[in-house]
């Protein structure tokens, strides 16, 4: 009888062991694309995906475990087992979901060109407005934006939904050039050897509040639609489980008002997704 007790305590110990060790989520962000997420002082991971993150998993009762990742190989590490989940201002889109999964949207992903003050396209058409792409509206916008950024170098991050805006809204157009990261393009706009880049309007907005950005602006639409998608969580397709328990932390978040709350603390707008 005692042994029979025994064994069960050991089995219900090695049972909760694994459950433990099943429960710590890690996650991997980008970590260079502020303020969304970036490495802070001491090389500590911080924006509003990471202290979004830190709520969710807090929500799921389950351990966090962040770290970064270039953007370059963020998908083929995940689907290679090196982590669970992706943070990283990730898009969902039709060719992403290829190849993996996505949780239900946390974020609205707005882009806009940005130029120099004393640029020929700081101005550009309907500067600070919103506009979806997929309008009848946006058809005269981007053509007039189009013949503006003829034969213009325009930085984009490689592999992101920009470089897919420019390809299928300005190809053959303007002289569209990748990068690894938006801090590249912006450092090369700033020092003249772009004449504007397309991003994230929060993480351009952000970086142009540092010195070394002065008289770099937003121009022309707040770009939207179905090219940009919305933004969430990346997962393995047969992650299913973990994609639920993410779709429902998520929803709760967005429907009590964190989502808003954080994103106005670190965006200064509400970016939380809308019907």
């Amino acid at each position: 009888m005692k042994l029979k007790i025994i064994l069960s305590a050991i089995g219900l110990l090695a049972t909760a062991h694994v459950a433990q060790a099943e429960d710590v989520i890690r996650i991997a962000t980008e970590g260079a694309y502020a303020p969304w997420n970036f490495s802070g002082p001491n090389n500590v991971l911080e924006g509003f995906e990471i202290d979004l993150a830190n709520e969710l998993c807090e929500r799921m009762k389950a351990k966090c475990e962040i770290v970064a990742q270039n953007w370059d190989g963020i998908i083929p590490s995940l689907t290679a087992g090196k982590y669970d989940a992706i943070m990283a201002a990730m898009s969902i889109t039709p060719k992403r979901e290829e190849v993996m999964a996505f949780s239900a949207p946390y974020a609205a992903a707005i882009n806009s060109f940005a130029a120099m003050e004393d640029s020929g396209l700081a101005n550009l058409p309907e500067t600070g407005k919103p506009l979806s792409v997929d309008s009848e509206a946006a058809r005269p916008v981007l053509e007039e934006i189009a013949r503006k950024i003829q034969g213009k170098a325009v930085g984009v991050q490689g592999s992101t939904t920009a470089s897919a805006f420019m390809e299928q809204y300005f190809q053959g157009g303007a002289d569209v050039r990748e990068y690894k990261t938006t801090e590249e393009h912006n450092f090369d706009l700033a020092s003249a050897r772009l004449d504007a880049v397309v991003a994230n309007a929060t993480v351009l907005a952000a970086a142009f509040e540092k010195d070394d950005m002065k008289g770099a602006k937003l121009t022309g639409p707040l770009f939207s639609g179905k090219v940009f998608g919305m933004i969430g969580v990346g997962l393995r397709k047969e992650d299913t489980a973990l994609k639920a328990r993410f779709d429902d932390v998520i929803k709760a978040a967005v429907a009590d008002g964190t989502v808003k709350k954080l994103s106005e603390k670190w965006f200064k707008v509400d970016v939380s997704p809308q019907e």
